[in-house]
């Protein structure tokens, strides 16, 4: 071979390791373009104000993917109270496709859209998360005269209006519809219950200790932080059976003679629209969550029972329990 065809041939070989560089070099960086992760501040949106369950649900959540590492950026907490969560939802609706902002979501997303209050349902948002459940618990002042369950039955059953109950966040919620099946269990006119609502459960508990109302329904975490006042006490749990911890001395619903069990659920929810890299992002950072010891501390502390649910598996579990609150609201006569 002469040397003009040695250096045309040298010449070639170099040229396709360097093209063949090239094209790797290229596909990595496609590969990571692909991958996506925040490249801003993520914000958590609570649609209730400070110091509720939605907003304790957000700080646990904010510190542990901050302290483990979970997402790369600053995380920060974003309070959106009033019009039963209307308000935190429409701002959340504004960010279409955009998977740096985050909001706290319960029932009341589903309630508000079958109560016709809200025209925004699960389907306007994309699900990032199921986390954990709990039941509702009801509780009554300390010095007041529903001392028992049995108590506020009795009431409940001879004069219902007489009552007034207080929860967050909106009216056909999960604690709502508590306290109508509490109500309609004990032989009582659903018709007649009363309810104030607050921005937040932990504000109704405040004015149930003020003695401004008679009893509150909501997620039995809500009261564990105001228990050691010896203001309130909680004298029925809407559960199967007790609670451990803190909460091991409060009877169900079943044990004083009502079968109303209500369960209610945390989530979390995304703008509409996120393509699948930014899903698969958020499933594989509340996947390790949930996962993490600092999680299952939370968990037990709180009286929460896990029931992580990845993005897809939320949506199913939203779309059951949308056709089950129908139901239960139509029943009490609450919608149509």
């Amino acid at each position: 071979m002469d040397t003009a065809r040695r250096t045309s041939l040298h010449d070639l070989t170099t040229r396709l390791a360097f093209a063949i560089a090239c094209a790797a070099i290229a596909g990595g960086e496609a590969a990571a373009q692909s991958a996506w992760q925040p490249r801003k501040n993520v914000e958590l949106i609570v649609p209730a104000g400070g110091g509720g369950g939605q907003d304790r649900t957000a700080r646990v959540i904010q510190k542990i993917m901050q302290d483990g590492g979970l997402v790369p950026t600053t995380v920060s907490i974003v309070h959106k109270p009033g019009g039963g969560g209307n308000i935190a939802y429409l701002y959340l609706n504004q960010f279409v496709g955009d998977g740096h902002h985050l909001a706290t979501a319960t029932a009341t997303l589903l309630t508000n859209h079958i109560l016709r209050v809200s025209p925004l349902n699960y389907t306007h948002f994309t699900p990032a998360s199921v986390l954990y459940g709990e039941h509702i618990g009801f509780a009554t002042r300390a010095d007041g005269p529903f001392r028992t369950g049995k108590d506020l039955i009795a009431r409940m059953r001879s004069a219902t209006d007489s009552i007034t109950f207080a929860f967050g966040t909106s009216r056909g919620n999960a604690n709502h519809i508590a306290v109508a099946m509490a109500v309609k269990a004990a032989g009582g006119d659903v018709s007649r219950i009363k309810v104030v609502i607050f921005k937040s459960s932990i504000d109704a508990a405040t004015a149930l200790m003020g003695g401004h109302v008679d009893a509150v329904a909501t997620p039995t975490s809500t009261y564990l932080p105001v228990l050691e006042t010896g203001k309130l006490r909680v004298i029925a749990v809407a559960g199967p059976q007790r609670l451990e911890g803190r909460l091991s001395d409060a009877p169900t619903w079943k044990e004083q003679g009502l079968n109303v069990v209500m369960p209610s659920y945390r989530m979390f929810i995304a703008a509409k629209d996120l393509n699948p890299q930014q899903v698969q992002y958020w499933d594989a950072v509340f996947g390790r969550l949930s996962r993490s010891p600092e999680w299952r501390k939370e968990l037990a502390q709180n009286g929460w029972q896990s029931s992580y649910l990845n993005s897809a598996n939320s949506a199913r579990y939203l779309e059951a329990r949308y056709t089950e609150y129908r139901a239960v609201l139509a029943e009490l006569g609450m919608a149509r």
